[in-house]
């Protein structure tokens, strides 16, 4: 049986101004959905695609109340979870993809899978 594991997630901008807060079984795929966007989404609109803090579960209903935790705390409070975590508010993404950006070969795969 295969393990499952869950990731509850935090992207900001390049100007670490913004951030959001996500769920998903897959970090590298929704890493290259955030970086590829859609249309009127907020991380499309605000260039949020930039991973500064993550942590796993092995249960998708304890990620979404950790998502949804998260998303209930004030600014500071994200910021010193981020702090504690990554003190340099590195991005993340290399390190959860091998590269960043996302190349065309990456995208493609990305797109091919939800057609």
């Amino acid at each position: 049986m295969k393990v499952r594991i869950f990731y509850t997630y935090i992207l900001t901008n390049w100007e670490r101004t913004v951030l959001y807060t996500g769920v998903t079984n897959n970090l590298a795929v929704r890493l290259i959905q955030h970086y590829m966007g859609s249309n009127n989404s907020f991380t499309s609109k605000y260039k949020v695609y930039y991973l500064v803090w993550y942590e796993t579960s092995k249960y998708v209903l304890n990620a979404i109340a950790r998502e949804k935790e998260i998303k209930e705390l004030i600014r500071q409070k994200k910021n010193a979870l981020i702090t504690e975590f990554n003190p340099g508010w590195k991005f993340l993404n290399e390190e959860i993809l091998g590269n960043w950006p996302p190349t065309r070969d990456q995208m493609n795969e990305v797109m091919d899978q939800f057609r």
